[in-house]
């Protein structure tokens, strides 16, 4: 029996088997990492490492109330996991699953060789988190406020709060607070996603 003919069927089948096993597997793409997280009860769970996103801005001593006063100074924070980082990048809108962190952080003027202006404080006051979750808040505009003042899971704020209006109100996109971001208010810009309240109230014009 002549098993040439198999041999060369068999042969080239064995070094295309070969190539494909030496070859670098071609990675998934990544899955949202950052993603907010529940508890069973509909509760937060604080996100642990924020502090490695992406920082848009900070604050000092800064009220939405005129009539607040206040006996110390402080220093907002702001925070977004990368995701929806890049996506407002590319679309002057924040996508599903958004976090905006809001970390608080008493001033201090005293310490080390410090002569003037202030510093933040190494002990955080208070933790604040702006979700977009639509699969969960879709009937509130798809997005919740949490508070913390621990690293426990936290209960959503009710909608009832100040905060929900305010930011409704006044929002420049999304009714998130991009107008205190310095470099994304331009993206939102560009892209013309700026709310018609915002714009009328700030006389903000988009850009052509």
């Amino acid at each position: 029996m002549n098993s040439k003919p198999y041999l060369a069927i068999a042969i080239p089948f064995l070094a295309v088997a070969l190539y494909a096993f030496h070859q670098p597997s071609v990675p998934a793409a990544p899955a949202t990492v950052n993603a907010p997280e529940y508890t069973s009860d509909g509760q937060l769970r604080p996100p642990t490492k924020y502090r490695e996103w992406v920082y848009l801005s900070t604050g000092f001593d800064m009220s939405y109330n005129p009539a607040m006063s206040m006996d110390h100074h402080m220093f907002d924070n702001v925070f977004v996991n990368p995701e929806a980082y890049q996506a407002f990048l590319k679309t002057g809108t924040w996508p599903d699953k958004t976090m905006l962190v809001l970390e608080v952080r008493g001033a201090k003027n005293k310490g080390s060789i410090n002569q003037a202006g202030h510093f933040q404080d190494t002990e955080r006051m208070g933790l604040e988190v702006h979700v977009r979750d639509e699969s969960r808040f879709h009937a509130q505009g798809n997005w919740a406020f949490f508070g913390f003042d621990s690293d426990k899971p936290s209960k959503m704020t009710p909608t009832t709060a100040e905060c929900y209006s305010c930011h409704a109100e006044h929002a420049a996109v999304d009714t998130t607070f991009v107008q205190f971001y310095p470099t994304l208010l331009p993206v939102a810009q560009a892209h013309h996603t700026l709310s018609p309240g915002y714009v009328k109230e700030s006389g903000n014009t988009p850009s052509k």
